[in-house]
């Protein structure tokens, strides 16, 4: 039977292989297209690589096989497809290449803290139609924010930060409605923040921080911001008061206003949203009272430190059950703290000092939160303190010094383990100290001076303490000889006690000792080795008797001694002369015979006072000491005749010189051009004439010779005075260049005083010559006293072996911050030096430093001019790499020739003196790239153990001022900080542990 027709074979039986054969073909096809994308998107990579140097960094970026780049690293894909580029901290030199929107899936590109550089914006990436992530931060683009930047309509995410980006924030930036987050801090921009900004509806963090050159307000446009979650817009000198409008911002978390000139009172929509967490609005001139804040009951922290906030803390502050930190310092704050703070369940840190607060602290204070830190110090409370503080174990901190605070210590303190500092002097405290407290075992810091705390020292004390302070209280007893137990305590201050029995012979931890004002006595001990780690010692006003140990003089660290009203007998062992002593003081005691000849000098006036048996070899009248010849031995009349003889004859010979000293000075008159017009301009009250000056340049008198010019010292005969003076060369090829040089000097020196900076007297010119004249500084320059050569040719041979130690460099080195600080930080315009070196840092008697020829320098331009020279200039060595690259100035050229003198400072060596040809900057990091110590880099000739610590550290700060990166370098402000830091004595007791 035929079969029905709709059941016969169907003719697709012989199409199928067609149908199969060309879906065949497009699976094939889409494969061949997808590897090409694939061998294009790598070919790209490859590219940037040339075209960015082939930097070290990208080594690996070798291919094996088509898909391989998908695994490296940098590299972010998708479907076999790059969607991302990261190249953060990859050291690259270079810009942004159009080829990089060839990857035509890319949705972020990340180059933070790289060498990146252009002119201008790269706008390049207009091309990456996907972009949505994109980061120049930390490089070096330059220019404005071009207006058409949002062209790039699908960006999320925009972080330009720590550029050279210039002038005002293009309005545009308002049209890049799906952005999130934008970033635009530390910038050079002007002008103010264009309120556009709040027009980014969907934006969540916004930081606008540190913009230094700027002097906007806080838009009140930013109250649209409604899904904002981070503001963030401290130090940019925002004036005027904070918007009402900035409640308006419902999502807020985070606000930093800090750092900056707001003034007015804080408005009390501030407090509104719901989510705010974090509230930072320190140092701004803030006024009024602190408003309200029963609306923000998420608070987290609230910082309204260093503003000129008055009034009491309102009430409902103890509502705030989520607080954790509440920083109210430095205002003008008064009445009670209420109590009901000290119920705030979640509170960890209280920050109330430096205000004027009264009454007690609350009671309950600690005892139903994880307090770690209570600041209270410096204001006018009173009672005692509460008792719960470490009820939970917790509490680290408790500063609560120069108040009227009573009473004994909390027994409670006496059982809190995590205790690390406890700061209470100036109280008015007594009886005597929880025996727990002595031994707590994370204790770091115990300061209870000037308070009336009675009792005796236990044998045995917390083994992390590092310092004591217990002067001025009423302590008793023998000073435990087993001190050796103590072995991390640096500093023991306990002057003015009640403490008796002799001084301990084990002092093996010991950095600085305090004792004076006691009643000890007996001898000292003669076996001091453990004492090597003194740089303080003082017993004065005891009842010490017995001679001064020579051993003393073996003490490698001690430079401040004070062995003063005692009852010392017997001579100076003359090996204390080897001390590097910058205070000393025997004054009444019973000392006998001639002084170390090494203290025979005028830094030792008061050292020898009331001590009528001592004498000196050198007749000084400072010393207040007899000369010991004169001592020994009676004058005969032989002698006086022979006085009269000799000054008869000094007599005839003082009118030989008369007569001819017309001959002399009518000879250098003619020899010097007096006859020509000079003009005298004078900076400061002078005690001389051009003529002075003019008959002093001889060959004799020259100093030093240099690129542009010769320095003479002249000596002012009807003063005494002497004083430096700088001639500059008379040559027609080098005239147009010197003429600025000499302008520019003039310019900046006349204008500007500092105790740090050579003081310019006067400058002296005619047609043909130019003279600048200075205060003449003894001790030479830097450079003459840190390397070998030099101090052979500057200093006699007898002195030439002199080093200079590690104190004096470290107070050189903070002489020469303040003055680069003061010229970048407090001139009207900020002034870059452009030669900062050792050379050019001169020193007085005293090894005052004094930063001089600014020949070079130059006041930074107004907003709008150009800052680019043209030419570098400077020395090899202490040229900071962008200056070398790009030719354009900022201060930061300046921070990193310092920290180059910084590294000749702690390393001894040269700024040239690396090794292969490179500098000392080079050097130094690779040493430390290399995992070798500090320590190994140090300069021999000073590295003693007392002192490795702040070598150390002033190492690292050379370091952290030579990095190649601009942005990364710290300010001359911040340098000077960290250098105070390492300067300021232990012996001094402040530890600046919480202020």
């Amino acid at each position: 039977m035929p079969m029905p027709k709709e059941l016969k074979p169907p003719v697709m039986t012989k199409v199928a292989p067609i149908f199969i054969h060309f879906s065949s073909y497009v699976t094939f096809s889409l494969f061949l297209n997808h590897a090409n994308s694939q061998t294009q998107e790598q070919g790209i990579l490859l590219n940037l690589k040339q075209l960015w140097g082939n930097p070290e960094s990208l080594r690996h970026w070798i291919p094996t096989n088509s898909s391989s780049y998908c695994s490296w690293p940098e590299i972010t894909c998708s479907s076999d497809s790059i969607i991302g580029l990261s190249f953060k901290d990859y050291n690259i030199n270079g810009t942004v290449p159009p080829i990089i929107c060839n990857l035509k899936n890319l949705t972020t590109f990340d180059v933070y803290n790289n060498s990146f550089h252009s002119t201008e914006f790269p706008r390049a990436l207009y091309n990456c139609s996907k972009l949505e992530i994109l980061n120049l931060s930390q490089n070096y683009f330059y220019g404005a924010i071009p207006d058409d930047i949002h062209r790039m309509s699908q960006l999320r995410e925009l972080d330009l930060g720590a550029n050279n980006f210039d002038g005002n924030i293009s309005a545009s930036i308002g049209q890049l409605t799906e952005l999130r987050k934008l970033i635009l801090v530390q910038c050079p921009f002007t002008g103010t923040f264009p309120p556009e900004i709040g027009n980014l509806s969907n934006l969540e963090e916004l930081e606008l921080a540190y913009n230094a050159k700027m002097v906007p307000t806080l838009p009140s446009e930013f109250g649209k911001l409604k899904k904002l979650k981070f503001l963030r817009m401290a130090g940019t000198n925002l004036i005027g008061e904070i918007p009402n409008t900035i409640g308006e911002i419902a999502a807020l978390e985070h606000l930093d206003l800090s750092q900056n000139n707001l003034t007015g009172k804080i408005p009390d929509s501030l407090f509104m949203p719901k989510n705010l967490r974090i509230v930072y609005l320190y140092i701004n001139k803030l006024t009024e009272e602190i408003p309200r804040v029963v609306e923000a009951l998420n608070l987290d922290v609230i910082d309204l430190s260093e503003n000129n906030l008055t009034g009491t803390i309102p009430d409902d502050f103890g509502k705030l059950k989520n607080l954790t930190g509440l920083a109210l310092f430095s205002n003008q704050l008064s009445g009670k703290i209420p109590d009901s703070i000290g119920r705030l369940p979640s509170l960890i840190n209280l920050k109330f000092y430096n205000n004027n607060f009264l009454g007690s602290l609350p009671p309950e204070l600690g005892r139903y939160s994880m307090l770690e830190r209570v600041w209270v110090s410096t204001n006018r409370l009173t009672g005692q303190l509460p008792k719960h503080l470490c009820d939970n174990g917790k509490l680290v901190e408790v500063v609560a010094y120069e108040n009227q605070l009573v009473g004994e210590l909390p027994k409670s303190l006496g059982n809190c383990s995590s205790l690390e500092l406890v700061k209470i002097y100036r109280n008015k405290f007594f009886g005597n100290i929880p025996s727990g407290l002595w031994t707590s075992s994370n204790l770091k810091k115990l300061m209870l001076g000037d308070n009336s705390f009675s009792g005796e020292l236990p044998e045995r004390l917390a083994r992390k303490l590092s310092l004591l302070e217990m002067h001025n209280n009423r302590f008793w007893g023998k000073i435990p000889q087993g001190v050796s137990y103590w072995r991390n305590l640096l500093v023991l201050k306990a002057s003015n006690n009640h403490f008796n029995g002799t001084i301990p012979r084990d002092l093996s931890s010991l950095t600085n000792l305090w004792l004076d004002r006691n009643q000890l006595s007996g001898s000292l001990p003669s076996d001091v080795n453990s004492w090597k780690s003194l740089n303080t010692l003082n017993l004065s006003r005891n009842a010490i008797s017995g001679q001064i140990p020579e051993e003393l003089g073996s003490l490698p660290c001690l430079t401040e001694l004070d062995l003063s009203e005692n009852q010392l007998s017997g001579l100076i062992p003359p090996k204390l002369g080897l001390l590097k002593l910058t205070s000393l003081n025997l004054s009444s005691n019973h000392l006998t015979r001639s002084i170390p000849s090494e203290f025979e000098n005028d830094a030792y006036a008061y050292s020898f006072l009331n001590n009528p048996s001592l004498c000196a070899n050198r007749l000084s009248r400072s010393l207040n000491l007899k000369n010991c010849s004169l001592h020994h031995q009676k004058w005969s009349k032989t002698s006086y005749q022979l006085i009269a003889w000799s000054i008869g004859l000094v007599v005839a010979v003082l009118l030989s010189l008369f007569i001819s000293f017309f001959v002399i000075i009518n000879y250098k008159k003619r020899k010097h051009g007096l006859h020509l017009t000079w003009k005298l301009i004078s900076f400061q009250k002078l005690n001389f004439t051009e003529s002075n000056i003019l008959s002093g340049l001889t060959e004799n008198d020259l100093i030093g010779s240099g690129g542009s010019g010769q320095v003479y010292r002249v000596a002012i005969h009807h003063s005494g005075d002497i004083v430096a003076v700088k001639k500059i060369w008379n040559k027609r090829k080098l005239e147009e260049k010197l003429e600025k040089e000499f302008l520019a000097e003039v310019k900046i020196l006349s204008s500007i005083r500092h105790a740090n900076i050579v003081k310019l007297l006067c400058c002296i010119s005619n047609d043909n010559s130019k003279l600048l004249v200075y205060e003449y500084l003894d001790n030479h320059s830097l450079d003459r006293w840190l390397h070998r050569k030099s101090r052979a040719t500057t200093f006699s041979s007898s002195v030439s072996h002199v080093v200079l130690d590690w104190p004096k460099r470290l107070h050189i080195a903070v002489g020469a911050a303040q003055g680069l600080s003061y010229m970048h930080h407090n001139c009207s315009l900020p002034i870059v030096h452009r030669d900062v070196k050792s050379s050019n840092i001169l020193l007085d008697l005293n090894f005052n430093a004094q930063i001089a020829d600014f020949g070079l320098a130059k006041m930074l331009v107004k907003e709008g001019e150009p800052t680019t020279m043209s030419a570098v200039a400077g020395s090899f060595g202490y040229i900071a790499p962008e200056y070398a690259r790009t030719t354009r100035i900022n201060e930061k050229i300046d921070v990193y020739s310092f920290g180059v003198i910084l590294l000749e400072l702690t390393t001894g060596r040269k700024a040239n003196d690396g090794d292969e040809h490179t500098s000392l900057a080079e050097w130094a990091l690779r040493h430390i790239q290399d995992g070798k110590p500090i320590v190994d880099a140090l300069d021999e000739e000073v590295k003693e153990p007392c002192h490795l610590n702040e070598m150390c550290h002033v190492f690292r700060l050379g370091l952290y001022c030579t990095g190649t990166q601009p942005s990364t370098r710290p300010s001359m402000k911040k340098v000077l900080k960290v250098l105070l830091q390492c300067s300021q004595p232990i012996r001094n007791g402040e530890m600046n542990a919480a202020t």
